[in-house]
């Protein structure tokens, strides 16, 4: 009488990933390159935060991680220097958090803390950019329309994002060359084509706050981070609208710096 072999598996568990759902794997969260990882290992080779030639931070500057990478480190409660709205505020102007955090890590990747998550709208297909190309009347010549994949780069004090940025546009102005879309990351683009508008300025962000850890006021600036942003860096922005919703508090935030 033969024995049973046990039964055994290969299927390689995939290391902890960081968590930032970053997009640049091209899948759109760490969730969704374990998941992929399992069945074909070599997509891990995507993930550049695990990759033996990125440039580490010192060790002084990189924060503790908690619970699926979540960057909890020891500069919480700290205010953010330059900016208005910190929890050290000016009279008038409350430190009061308008919403629970539950769960938030308020230090970006750099370990620089920031005041609030800037999330899109439910309906939109990625967070919505208000932009400018550096030459307007490309938006005329290279007749943008609802609708076109478009490729470009913020530059200089727009924001000076290393990225190059991706998107879907959502309305335009002809006249000005003012251009509104959803930035969506690169798989649209390398899939069905795109137009390439160069150099542009980031005039303004819109979305959704429902993590803050302290109270939003309008003319204030604030440092953010976009949830969806590829870096994870913060961004620093004057508040010139709120409007309060049952999805959370819409914002619009003018006047981008990155850093």
């Amino acid at each position: 009488m033969s024995e049973t072999a046990p039964v055994t598996t290969t299927e390689a568990v995939p290391p902890q990933l960081p968590g930032l759902n970053c997009g640049l794997c091209g899948l759109r969260t760490c969730d969704d390159l374990a998941t992929r990882v399992r069945t074909e290992p070599q997509w891990l080779e995507r993930c550049i935060h695990l990759s033996a030639d990125r440039v580490a931070r010192p060790a002084t500057d990189v924060p503790a991680s908690g619970p699926a990478g979540a960057v909890v480190g020891s500069m919480a409660g700290t205010a953010c220097g330059s900016c208005t709205a910190g929890v050290d505020t000016p009279v008038g102007i409350s430190a009061r958090p308008v919403f629970t955090g539950a769960g938030a890590a308020w230090h970006d990747t750099l370990g620089r803390p920031f005041d609030f998550y800037l999330e899109h709208f439910p309906e939109d297909p990625g967070p919505r950019e208000v932009i400018l190309p550096h030459n307007p009347i490309l938006t005329r010549e290279m007749e943008v329309q609802r609708g076109d994949t478009l490729i470009g780069r913020p530059l200089g004090m727009s924001c000076g994002c290393p990225i190059t940025h991706c998107g879907v546009v959502t309305d335009v102005d002809p006249r000005t060359g003012v251009i509104v879309w959803c930035v969506t990351g690169p798989l649209g683009p390398r899939a069905n084509g795109f137009k390439d508008i160069g150099y542009y300025i980031a005039e303004a962000y819109e979305g959704l706050i429902t993590d803050a850890r302290l109270e939003i006021r309008i003319g204030a600036r604030y440092f953010f981070q976009p949830r969806m942003c590829m870096l994870q860096w913060r961004h620093s922005g004057l508040v010139n609208y709120l409007n309060r919703t049952p999805s959370g508090l819409q914002v619009r935030v003018e006047g981008l710096w990155i850093g």
